[in-house]
C-alpha cells in the first residue's frame, strides 16, 4: 500500500521559492505549489526532522523555531513563516481560548492615548532574520508576518465597541489611533523587507465578518487603507511581494484591494462566504488566490473528497496561474491530521 505524505513519508524535493514568486506574480509554476499561514506544534513537531533540529536547540521559539523550518521544508513548502521581531502594541495577556472583540481597554479616552507607551520598531531585535541564512535549508525563503495589523491592532488596544463609539464621538482620536499604529507598522516592515532572507511578507489585518466588512468600505477607505498602501508601497520598494491575509466578506472592498492598495495575493476564504473556486473566477488573474480549502470541510469531510477537491482545484489553475494549494486559514489542532496529509498529497504526489 502506498504511503501518505506525512503517514511516515516526508517530501525528499528540493525547495524552490521561485515557484511561489511565479504564483504571487499570478504567473503559472511548473509543479504545484503549497501555502499555508500556519500550523499547529504537534503536526510541526510530527513533519520536522528530529535530528535536523538537535543542532538548534539554543534558538527559542519566537526567534524561528529550526522545528517549524523543517516540519515546512518537510511538508513541501518552499519557505517557513515568521515574525520579524517581538514587537507589540499591547503586552501580550496569557490565554488559551478566544477572547471578545471589546476585551481591549488600554485606550479609553484622548489622556490614556497619549499616556500609552507606543512601540519603537527600530528598537527591536531583527537578527533572527540574517541568521536564518545559516539553518534555511537551500531554496526555501522566509515569508514575515506582522505583528498584528492596523486595523486589529487599534482593536485590540480599544475594543471594538468602544471604537464604535469613538467613530461618532472623537473621529479626529480614532485618525491618530490608526496613524500611531499605522506608522509604526510601515516602519516594521521597511525593516523586515530590507533582509535577503526574506523572500516575501504578509500584511495579516482581518477586516470582515461572515456577511460584511466590520466597518464600512468608506470608514476603511478613511482611515485604514492609506496606512496599508503605505505598507505595500513599502515592501514593493525593496522588490518583494505582499499578501494580504485578511478573514471576512471582503466583496465590496475587492477592488480596492487589488487596484488601489495593489496586493500581490489574497489569503483566507471561507465556503460560507465565497469559495475558493468561485473566487479563482473573479479575482484569479487580477491577485494570486492562495489556499482556499475550506477549514470546515477539512474537518468534516473524508481525505476521498478532500483529495478530490484539491486535485480539481489544481486542476482548474494549472494553466492560468496565480494559486497556491492550502486551507482556507490555517492548520488548527482540531483538524485530524490525515485530512492535512490528503490536501498536501494532491500536490506533492504531482511533484514525484
Amino acid at each position: 500500500m502506498k504511503k501518505s505524505f506525512g503517514d511516515g513519508k516526508m517530501f525528499n524535493g528540493e525547495p524552490d521559492f521561485g515557484e511561489l514568486l511565479k504564483v504571487l506574480n499570478k504567473k503559472a509554476p511548473t509543479r504545484p505549489v503549497l501555502f499555508e499561514f500556519f500550523m499547529n506544534q504537534p503536526l510541526y513537531e510530527k513533519m520536522a526532522a528530529p535530528d535536523a533540529v538537535a543542532k538548534n536547540k539554543d534558538w527559542k521559539m519566537s526567534q524561528l523555531d529550526p522545528v517549524e523550518i523543517y516540519a515546512f521544508r518537510n511538508a513541501g513548502y518552499d519557505y517557513v513563516t515568521c515574525a520579524g521581531c517581538d514587537m507589540t502594541f499591547l503586552e501580550e495577556v496569557e490565554r488559551k481560548e478566544t477572547i471578545s472583540l471589546n476585551y481591549g481597554h488600554a485606550i479609553v479616552d484622548r489622556a490614556s492615548f497619549e499616556a500609552h507607551k507606543w512601540p519603537d520598531p527600530d528598537s527591536y531585535d531583527y537578527s533572527r532574520l540574517d541568521r536564518a541564512k545559516d539553518i534555511l535549508p537551500k531554496g526555501m525563503k522566509l515569508i514575515v508576518y506582522g505583528p498584528g495589523g492596523v486595523f486589529e491592532d487599534v482593536i485590540a488596544l480599544v475594543g471594538f465597541d468602544r471604537l464604535m463609539m469613538l467613530l461618532i464621538d472623537d473621529p479626529d482620536l480614532v485618525q491618530e489611533m490608526f496613524d500611531a499604529v499605522g506608522q509604526r507598522l510601515v516602519r516594521y516592515y521597511q525593516i523586515a523587507a530590507s533582509y535577503d532572507s526574506v523572500g516575501a511578507l504578509i500584511s495579516n489585518d482581518d477586516w470582515g465578518f461572515k456577511t460584511q466588512t466590520m466597518l464600512s468600505p468608506d470608514q476603511f477607505r478613511r482611515f485604514i487603507f492609506p496606512w496599508h498602501k503605505k505598507i505595500v508601497e513599502t515592501i514593493h520598494a525593496a522588490g518583494k511581494p505582499v499578501i494580504l491575509h485578511s478573514c471576512g466578506n471582503l466583496e465590496k472592498i475587492m477592488d480596492d484591494i487589488i487596484y488601489d492598495i495593489k496586493y500581490d495575493a489574497k489569503h483566507s476564504y471561507e465556503d460560507e462566504i465565497t469559495p475558493v473556486e468561485e473566487a479563482y473566477e473573479r479575482w484569479g488573474g487580477k491577485i494570486a488566490i492562495l489556499g482556499g480549502i475550506d477549514v470546515d470541510f477539512l474537518c468534516r469531510s473524508s481525505s476521498e473528497q478532500i483529495k478530490a477537491r484539491c486535485e480539481a482545484m489544481l486542476a482548474r489553475t494549472k494553466e492560468r496561474g496565480g494559486y497556491a494549494l492550502g486551507t482556507g486559514n490555517s492548520v488548527p489542532e482540531y483538524i485530524p491530521s490525515e485530512s492535512y496529509f490528503a490536501l498536501i498529497s494532491a500536490a506533492l504526489e504531482k511533484r514525484e
